[in-house]
């Protein structure tokens, strides 16, 4: 699985003009399932960024994790992290799980994520959404399991 994880002052996810899903302090996750990917890839993505230490600590250093300063996260299915950019000038998705199984694994990684003590908010697989942020920092990791 592929994730962008953008550490965020807030962020918010809107379907038809409707907000569905917003947080304050926290993180914004762009998630991706491959194709081949399972839910243990799921369950490992989600431990890591619960546990990933980009928040400041007392001395202004990156040392604290999502876990350990209570904020939220904001998951939001992107198949698009999956694009080919290697020939070409439109991006091949062939590399991206098939619908049916990145929408279940999409699930399962925001259920693992609250299972680590998260608050998750979500936005709507497969769905036209509008996301707004602000970036903190800016900080924006790319990860992969």
């Amino acid at each position: 699985m592929r994730a962008l994880v953008q550490r965020v002052s807030e962020a918010a996810v809107r379907v038809d003009g409707t907000t569905i899903g917003e947080i304050g302090p926290g993180l914004l996750v762009l998630v991706c399932a491959m194709a081949g990917d399972t839910e243990a890839e799921a369950d490992k993505l989600a431990r890591r960024i619960a546990r990933m230490r980009i928040f400041r600590d007392e001395a202004g250093k990156m040392n604290r994790a999502l876990l350990d300063t209570g904020g939220a996260a904001l998951v939001v299915s992107q198949f698009t992290l999956a694009a080919d950019t290697a020939s070409g000038n439109r991006p091949g998705f062939s590399r991206a799980a098939a619908p049916d199984l990145g929408e279940r694994l999409y699930l399962r990684f925001a259920e693992a994520l609250a299972a680590e003590g998260i608050e998750v908010a979500t936005g709507r697989f497969g769905a036209d959404m509008k996301v707004a942020l602000v970036n903190d920092g800016p900080v924006t990791i790319w990860i992969e399991t």
